[in-house]
């Protein structure tokens, strides 16, 4: 898969910072992704293990993917992750963008892996 694949047309972010935004997100999968499941057709719940800091880099990397790519809806729970409690970031999309939450799902799986 390309590095940019996941990010739809739509998304208004530069396309000279998308690559870097990637590899945010990237880092986060590799380093904290402990599970990936899609409760729903348009949800993926991605669980990640807590730890200092954690909590607040997700927050701020869904607000900020969420200026960006307005059809993206995240929810972050598991208040108190930062002792290393499972931290879980659900990812909703609408209908005409279920392909970008496929492709998302197959990055976090590769990005697990790494």
């Amino acid at each position: 898969m390309s590095d940019l694949a996941w990010v739809p047309q739509s998304c208004t972010l530069p396309t000279a910072e998308q690559p870097l935004r990637v590899a945010e997100w990237d880092a986060l999968f590799a380093e904290r992704a402990a599970s990936v499941t899609r409760p729903r057709p348009l949800r993926l719940r991605l669980g990640l293990t807590g730890g200092p800091g954690v909590e607040e880099r997700v927050r701020e990397l869904a607000e900020l993917e969420g200026g960006c790519c307005s059809f993206f809806t995240f929810a972050v729970s598991g208040e108190g992750a930062g002792d290393g409690r499972r931290l879980w970031l659900d990812i909703d999309v609408d209908q005409a963008h279920e392909a970008v939450l496929d492709a998302l799902a197959a990055r976090i799986a590769a990005a697990a892996l790494r």
